[in-house]
């Protein structure tokens, strides 16, 4: 049944497991990412290794928000091609669920926007805030600074966020920030509180605080947890 999707043109379709690793793809997702070689499979492969960190990330926070049974449908979003340039598309994601109905994956189809159309879309606005986000993120844009960027009112603005992320603006930059401070927390020697200020928290308390509400762990546990440890090998 799967081959089916390698005769929709334009149309990517996407099986991942819980971890965000791809299982499967058709042929036009490989074409878009120039993974059509048997050299280059996608199996096995992460957001992380296709696509741009920004929109890796907003991958990511879309993946974790269908692992808890809510699907995004028909969401206008960038998406990253071979040649680094990104296209607007709609994208729809849904999780797949075993025989006793646990959620073990996601199951996902994207397509070019109309472009047409796209000047008069409500959501194209959320997408400039999202790239701006991800650029500014640690300098703790207000909502009203967000508001700006997408050229609305701030209660459209939180309107807008709660439709399409199932968040406010706030709570979605602090998943940002936290997000990508597990990077620094895993491959960098910099201190807790310099991670904390590099982020955009006040200070090592209130990262601490921001990360453990996100993650359940804090800041020290995790960096413990994920750390690469360098092995000794026996004389």
């Amino acid at each position: 049944m799967l081959a089916l999707f390698d005769f929709v043109e334009g149309v990517q379709c996407w099986i991942k497991d819980r971890h965000g690793v791809y299982e499967w793809a058709n042929r036009a997702f490989l074409l878009n990412y120039s993974l059509e070689t048997e050299s280059c499979p996608v199996v096995g492969k992460s957001d992380d290794d296709l696509s741009p960190t920004h929109l890796a990330q907003q991958f990511r926070l879309d993946d974790e928000r269908v692992l808890q049974g809510d699907p995004v449908l028909g969401r206008l979003e960038l998406v990253g091609r071979f040649d680094h340039v990104s296209t607007w598309c709609l994208t729809t994601k849904l999780p797949i669920r075993d025989a006793q109905g646990a959620i073990v994956g996601t199951a996902g189809i994207t397509r070019p926007a109309d472009l047409a159309a796209l000047d008069t879309h409500t959501d194209m606005s959320l997408g400039r805030v999202l790239a701006f986000v991800r650029q500014h993120y640690a300098e703790n844009p207000s909502n009203a600074a967000l508001a700006a960027v997408a050229g609305r009112s701030v209660r459209a603005l939180e309107r807008l966020f709660i439709r399409e992320l199932r968040m406010p603006p706030q709570h979605y930059l602090r998943r940002v920030r936290v997000r990508l401070s597990c990077h620094d927390l895993v491959y960098s020697s910099w201190s807790l509180s310099e991670v904390a200020l590099r982020h955009g928290f006040c200070d090592q308390s209130h990262f601490t605080r921001e990360f453990r509400q996100e993650t359940g762990l804090t800041p020290k546990t995790y960096r413990q947890c994920y750390q690469p440890k360098a092995e000794t090998t026996p004389l």
